[in-house]
């Protein structure tokens, strides 16, 4: 399409269900507020009540209060070691198709010896996940961001390396959008603890890892095979548009001669 320029193996073409007959951004008006929200996004350090800590009393407190504002049954519980459980709900908005694993039964190629008449080959398959996929996990206070990452990419055995996916906190304030990048060892169900069970004051979200340098060494080599593809066929498309730019003003300037 010259509107999404989607670009796809010619097998799986028959596959692909697409719908890109608007112009970019003639979306879903949530998808456009959220773009238009987040030109001003907020990834720096973590804000001043995100670093506060808490006695055991303040933390039986907070839970009690959380408790009340609730209305689930969604509840957090302290435990006797001064660690508590509770639940978090994750966003997944993934815009690239995420790999499952898959089976495909063949029959055996030694017909009429003995053992089994099927064996099992272990494939891929890749899919999109729907938009506006929620999942609820039930962690302790000590769970870290990373660990929540491998917890839902397991709900959804997703076999992709958990290096490709962030775990994202995000704010409404003032009509704008702030998105902040969990660290690895920040533990979400304390920031749930601090920010109460309001989702406009924070809610998770798990996204693609976009760090700006590419983590080439959690991909396959099949995949690292079809991105140099890739790169080739964007090189030389890039060099063609190149060279005709370039033969169309010098063909000007030579009617111009």
């Amino acid at each position: 399409s010259p509107d999404c320029s989607f670009t796809c193996h010619y097998r799986c073409r028959a596959l692909v269900r697409l719908d890109c007959s608007g112009p970019p951004g003639a979306g879903d008006e949530d998808d456009g507020t959220e773009q238009a929200l987040e030109k001003d996004t907020n990834v720096d350090e973590p804000s001043e009540w995100e670093k506060a800590e808490l006695d055991q009393a303040q933390v039986e407190q907070r839970i009690k209060e959380y408790n009340s504002q609730i209305n689930s049954n969604l509840f957090m519980s302290l435990n006797k070691d001064g660690s508590y459980t509770g639940f978090i709900k994750v966003q997944l908005k993934l815009v690239r198709p995420v790999s499952v694993p898959a089976t495909k039964r063949i029959p055996s190629l030694q017909a009429g010896r003995p053992g089994p008449r099927t064996q099992g080959v272990k494939r891929r398959t890749s899919f999109y996940l729907p938009k506006g996929t929620v999942k609820h996990l039930h962690i302790l206070s000590h769970t870290r961001a990373s660990e929540v990452i491998d917890a839902l990419l397991r709900k959804f055995t997703v076999v992709d390396n958990p290096r490709k996916f962030a775990l994202f906190e995000r704010s409404e304030k003032d009509e704008q959008v702030y998105l902040r990048k969990l660290a690895d060892e920040e533990q979400p169900l304390r920031l749930r603890l601090l920010a109460g069970p309001s989702e406009k004051v924070l809610s998770f979200v798990l996204k693609e890892n976009e760090t700006g340098e590419v983590n080439w060494d959690a991909f396959t080599l099949p995949e690292l095979h079809n991105f140099l593809r890739i790169l080739q066929r964007e090189e030389e498309e890039h060099v063609r548009r190149l060279r005709h730019r370039y033969a169309r003003c010098r063909q000007k300037m030579q009617e111009a001669l």
